[in-house]
């Protein structure tokens, strides 16, 4: 499997993403911090959190007993970089207003 697989099979998973937010908002988090706000058994977690570190968006941090587990954006930047920004940014940007118009955004 390439790393952009493992990356979109680790990103296409709702609780995954939760994961990544979570982390986002306060890095270095154990996992009994994580299992606490997100109401998932630890073994869940655990199980979502080897799929990141797999994928490299997780890195963790040895400190005594505890592993803390912190957030690496770099892959999501190169999933960017290599599928995302090569599209015309006008033309998707365009298209982005007129959807929103077509949909009544903003006019209210």
């Amino acid at each position: 499997m390439s790393d952009d697989d493992r990356i979109f099979k680790a990103l296409a998973d709702a609780n995954r993403r939760k994961l990544l937010d979570r982390l986002f908002a306060e890095n270095g988090q154990t996992l009994g911090d994580l299992c606490a706000r997100m109401k998932m058994s630890r073994q869940a977690v655990s199980q979502h959190l080897t799929v990141l570190e797999a994928a490299s968006l997780v890195t963790t941090v040895r400190r005594g007993r505890e592993k803390l587990h912190y957030l690496n954006p770099v892959p999501i930047q190169d999933l960017y970089e290599r599928w995302i920004k090569k599209y015309e940014h006008k033309r998707l940007s365009a298209l982005s207003h007129l959807k929103h118009a077509l949909e009544g955004e903003g006019n209210e």
